[in-house]
């Protein structure tokens, strides 16, 4: 079906009638036709269509046709905004600084990541450790691995002595990995590569080989294909990889979708954690100093989530939310590890813990209302300090060996850049190690933290950050960012993006919605299964809380989210299309009544449920899937829906049915547009350069579609001149 939609239904408050009828006549398009076909599923005995449903097939010629055809029309769209060079522009400018990570030793050297502004990938170098920094050489780059930066590095492990390296990269984003093995001194590579590695660490055991996970390569499409049967395999150096040793899965007692093996500091353990779904898991160990060793089971059940961070010879540091739905550390001796016999160590608190380990200390992260609070205790369980940290914001990266006398941490907030700190762990001091030189002065801008109520009286944080002195007249752009699922929390932290956001004039606003991990599995929880709603409702209050403050209206809202963000901006947009001018769904799981048959995608199970449990469940699911909700003769937002053709974590299908969907069901002018980068899968290991067009694109057809015809800044300028 073909459906005339028009380029900027809106036009700045000061332009003529005239001027918008021209420009709507103007800029008319068409967008291609998707054709229906006849496919219906049933479940629990009611009917559901699903026309779309030949867009599954990433395969396909008429797919890949498909994606030509709505690409060109956006990219159409996209090239008539006449600021959004502009954007980019600034973009590269505020990007285009020395950006360095946290130094780390391995062997005889210190190694740190490195970009130098616009490179597609950091860079690895390192240096003698005995040596001045500024003797560095270049390690690893990846920006070798191919011309556009498609190839990325996925993870970098080193051997006990530091001499050799296993590193994996990801071929156009997608999730499958190789792994290459290199001599650490020479650089030069030591053995064939490995293949078919998925969802993986790569954990050595001394210096003769590593574990890693995977899974058997999929009939059909590798990108889409179902994958439910984890196996951990043992790579010994120097043989075929078809010779490594299964080592746990495999087996209808060992059968999980999820499987992790690290082997301890000290390399006596072997140490497995096994789950069905992205929350909870079973828990083994394995004695590596006894030939032939059975694991042990520590936990035997998957509804609580624990695992080991620590040991002192046979006795294990636990972390662990059973019984406290707040994370606590325990202990217990390897001998007899399972829960009756665990003592607590670090009781809970009423903060979410993350602990970590450094130099022969445990420092333990708490999240209060969302910003870092970090405590360092001794292996006694004594309370040494809490760690003073720059301001009111997250900290990260206590991690060190156990011999180390310092470490370095991390330190931003929504308007501060990331900087390094180097921590000395016996006295507690912290000293500045790296500042970027950014061109944003944080001076300029203010965050605050609010708290606002949801439909159902629950009280929800969140953070508004925005150029000093805005002026509360409901007429600032405004994105309002959101989350809200397994267990992940959203944390200040600065975004370059962001910062050229609010520079333009613009209102950034996340609220830490239930789903999250703000606030522990409760919190988790209440935003799971038959709670799901909450979320959405959560998300709707903190819209309706701008606009009833004035920080916005409805016609300078913007909603967005990726992932299961993309769900939450899926579902709020259908649910209350009147709420916002733009919503901006990224990498969506929009399908929800199919999203477990797609590869590991059944391990979402724990937060969605799925359409195939019960009567009740399919008829929630239903209620709110972004698919299925689309109605015809809704005015729905202006919509840039956006995807990568290697997304083989949320199959891009999901967003091309949406985007069907709502071409052809719109009512109302806000157009309907879908970006699919080519080469690019979930989001991580971008290049730089396409994060900048993506960025620009997003951004210019935002506030074309607020109204805006020249940037929001120039706006007022000129306003005030």
């Amino acid at each position: 079906m073909k459906k005339i939609v028009y380029l900027g239904a809106f036009t700045l408050l000061f332009s003529a009638c005239e001027n918008q009828e021209k420009k709507e006549s103007d800029m008319a398009m068409t967008y291609p036709e998707t054709k229906k076909v006849d496919t219906v599923d049933t479940y629990f005995g009611t009917e559901v269509p699903d026309p779309y449903r030949w867009l599954e097939d990433d395969r396909s010629a008429e797919t890949e046709a498909w994606v030509k055809a709505e690409n060109e029309v956006t990219q159409s769209y996209l090239s008539k905004i006449p600021f959004k060079d502009d954007i980019k522009k600034k973009l590269e400018k505020i990007w285009n600084y020395e950006k360095i990570g946290a130094p780390f030793k391995e062997g005889d050297y210190t190694y740190f990541y490195k970009n130098d502004g616009l490179q597609n990938q950091y860079v690895i170098y390192r240096y003698k450790t005995d040596a001045d920094p500024s003797t560095a050489e270049v390690f690893l780059d990846p920006n070798t691995f191919s011309e556009d930066g498609t190839i990325s590095l996925g993870g970098l492990s080193f051997s006990d002595n530091g001499k050799l390296a296993a590193y994996s990269i990801s071929e156009g984003g997608s999730d499958w990995r190789k792994v290459l093995v290199m001599d650490a001194e020479t650089r030069e590579i030591t053995e064939d590569t490995l293949v078919d590695i998925k969802f993986s660490g790569i954990s050595w055991k001394d210096n003769d080989g590593f574990y890693y996970s995977s899974y058997d390569k999929p009939e059909g499409s590798e990108l889409s294909a179902k994958t439910d049967q984890h196996k951990v395999y043992y790579h010994k150096l120097n043989t075929p990889q078809k010779e490594d040793a299964l080592i746990f899965g495999g087996t209808p007692e060992q059968k999980h979708r999820y499987i992790g093996a690290g082997t301890t500091e000290d390399n006596n353990y072997l140490i497995v954690s096994a789950s069905n779904a992205t929350s909870g898991n079973k828990l083994y160990i394995k004695d590596l100093t006894k030939p032939n060793a059975d694991f042990v089971t520590i936990l035997d059940t998957d509804d609580t989530n624990t695992s080991i961070i620590e040991n002192v010879g046979s006795k294990l540091f636990l972390v662990t939310d059973k019984d406290a739905p707040n994370k606590k550390i325990v202990t217990v001796d390897v001998s007899n590890p399972t829960p009756e016999n665990w003592v607590d160590f670090i009781p809970e608190t009423e903060n979410v813990l993350s602990p970590s380990t450094g130099g022969g200390y445990f420092f333990t992260e708490y999240m209060v209302d969302a910003v870092s609070q970090v405590k360092q205790y001794d292996y006694d369980g004594n309370l040494v300090r809490e760690v003073k940290l720059p301001g009111i914001g997250s900290a990260g990266g206590f991690g060190a060996k156990k011999d180390e006398k310092e470490l370095y941490y991390s330190f931003t907030n929504y308007t501060t850049p990331g900087s390094i700190y180097k921590y000395d762990i016996e006295s507690g001091e912290s000293v500045l190690f790296r500042k970027p030189a950014i061109n944003f002065n944080p001076e300029d801008y203010e965050s605050k933290q609010v708290f606002y109520t949801s439909k159902d009286g629950t009280k929800v944080p969140m953070i508004i950050t925005f150029k000093k002195g805005l002026e509360l007249n409901g007429k600032n752009p405004t994105i309002l960012y959101g989350y809200g699922g397994f267990n992940i929390s959203l944390t200040p932290s600065f975004s370059i993006t962001n910062a050229i956001w609010m520079e333009m004039g613009g209102v950034y606003a996340v609220p830490n919605l239930r789903g999250g991990g703000e606030y522990g599995k409760e919190w988790h929880d209440a935003g799971t299964k038959m709670q799901k709603q909450n979320v959405f409702d959560d998300f709707i209050a903190a819209a309706e809380y701008l606009i009833a403050e004035n920080y916005t209206s409805s016609d300078y809202l913007a909603i967005r989210g990726g992932s299961n963000g993309g769900l939450l901006v899926g579902a709020t947009m259908t649910q209350r299309p009147d709420l916002m001018q733009v919503a901006l769904p990224a990498v969506g799981v929009m399908d929800m009544l199919r999203y477990h048959t797609f590869t590991a995608g059944a391990g979402w199970s724990y937060d969605y449920g799925t359409s195939e449990d019960s009567k009740e469940m399919f008829e929630y699911i239903k209620g709110y899937s972004p698919v299925q909700n689309v109605k015809a003769g809704v005015d729905y937002p202006a919509t840039l829906i956006t995807t990568g053709d290697h997304d083989d974590r949320v199959v891009p299908a999901h967003s091309f049915k949406f985007a069907a969907e709502l071409q052809e069901k719109q009512a109302g002018y806000a157009p309907v547009l879908i970006r699919i980068e080519t080469d690019a899968g979930h989001g991580a290991g971008t290049p730089v350069s396409k994060q900048i067009e993506q960025t620009a694109d997003i951004f210019a057809f935002t506030l074309y579609n607020m109204g805006f015809e020249v940037l929001p800044e120039k706006t007022k300028s000129e306003i005030k001149g």
